[in-house]
């Protein structure tokens, strides 16, 4: 069969266990629903259309607190658009809130952040300085000769460098190598595109107003480093087969507060059929207790 299109978060599933890449993208089981992926949409809507916000004709004198104002404007009209998904979670009432503050919070860091960038910017015209920072925004790349695709937040274009920024809501803010990889994914992914690649890749860190920003300086290393994980990828997933992607145990099938969304089919607590009745089920594909397998949603 033909090469899957990759992502990084396709290739850093199958680093982390080879079974839930089968499960998630070959098999394409359904997933759970959670408030930190309903969030992080949310999030991202946010920004995006944080730069829509016009200003012209107007001074630098408290825009702070227009900009504030806005992201939370923002904020309120997309987590009610979110309701569904958010209702769906079925979680307290106190809790729910805790999460609507913690992404309060993280829209200030941002805006404090982007309001220094204003400040220091030389043009006493607030626009002229908010056009500036304004990024290409939520950029699809697909490339067919590597087979593999990623969807950038920001591509920020400043004094002629170009810097691809990723938006993070996780509680840690640390370059791990999950993320030094996807950011090698947009570097190679923007070169392949543009025959130049970017200056710098980075992160925003949402959470964490000290660490907020934190970029690394694109090389060729960092670009055949993500060649070399994608052909890789695509070595090692060109089977059907479940037996040919093993179960990797460990912290992250079940934790204190939660599960893989796929524990219960992996360790035997549900068939294939009760974990998905509404698959329909493909020819030639057999588990490993010699079970027909489900190749894809009816939805």
């Amino acid at each position: 069969m033909g090469k899957r299109c990759q992502s990084p978060s396709s290739i850093n599933t199958f680093k982390q266990c080879p079974r839930k890449y089968f499960y998630q993208y070959i098999l394409k089981l359904p997933t759970s629903g959670s408030i930190h992926t309903v969030r992080g949409h949310i999030v991202h809507s946010v920004l995006e259309d944080f730069f829509d916000l016009p200003l012209d004709g107007m001074s630098k004198v408290n825009f702070k607190n227009l900009f504030h104002q806005h992201a939370e404007r923002l904020l309120v009209h997309h987590w009610r658009g979110a309701d569904k998904e958010i209702k769906d979670l079925k979680l307290a009432t106190e809790e729910l809130m805790n999460y609507f503050d913690e992404t309060t919070m993280m829209l200030s860091n941002w805006v404090n952040k982007i309001s220094e960038k204003i400040i220091k910017h030389p043009s006493a015209e607030l626009s002229t300085s908010f056009k500036s920072l304004v990024p290409i925004r939520e950029k699809h790349y697909m490339n067919h000769k590597f087979m593999v695709q990623g969807y950038m937040d920001a591509i920020e274009i400043i004094d002629g460098k170009v810097r691809v920024m990723d938006y993070k809501t996780s509680s840690r803010a640390h370059m791990s190598d999950e993320y030094r990889l996807q950011l090698a994914i947009y570097a190679l992914l923007y070169h392949s595109e543009h025959g130049k690649a970017p200056d710098e890749v980075g992160i925003y860190f949402l959470k964490d107003a000290q660490n907020f920003e934190q970029v690394i300086p694109v090389n060729d290393e960092m670009i055949e480093k993500a060649k070399s994980e994608v052909e890789v990828i695509h070595l090692n997933t060109g089977s059907i087969q479940i037996n040919d992607y093993p179960k990797r145990e460990g912290p992250l099938c079940k934790w204190r507060t939660g599960q893989c969304d796929f524990y219960e089919v992996c360790f035997g607590q549900k068939s294939l059929e009760e974990f998905a009745p509404n698959v329909k089920l493909a020819d030639g594909m057999m588990p490993a207790n010699g079970t027909k397998v489900p190749n894809g949603s009816t939805h």
